[in-house]
């Protein structure tokens, strides 16, 4: 089943996000099988925030991947939203 995770940054807090970066890339690598898509939201060319598309068994799943998240762990979310989804046209996930 595919969620996605809409995440939002603490305000201020680039400097954090900048410097878990690598661990958040290499994470999202590790679980490359589940984390179908990403990418940063941008104020201008600022990343504010983070959306993902996750392939879980279910919801329960997809929150325990997300609470992987170096991001996650470093406490740079002010909000983190799960939504189930379904794929209706586009490229094949």
């Amino acid at each position: 089943m595919l969620f996605v995770a809409l995440c939002l940054d603490k305000p201020d807090h680039l400097d954090l996000r900048l410097s878990t970066r690598a661990a958040h890339l290499a994470f999202l690598e590790k679980h490359a099988a589940r984390v179908k898509l990403g990418g940063p939201f941008l104020d201008g060319e600022t990343p504010v925030g983070s959306m993902l598309v996750l392939d879980c068994e279910d919801e329960a799943a997809a929150h325990a991947l997300l609470s992987e998240d170096p991001y996650a762990l470093a406490g740079l979310f002010a909000s983190v939203e799960l939504k189930p989804w379904k794929r209706v046209v586009g490229a094949q996930l």
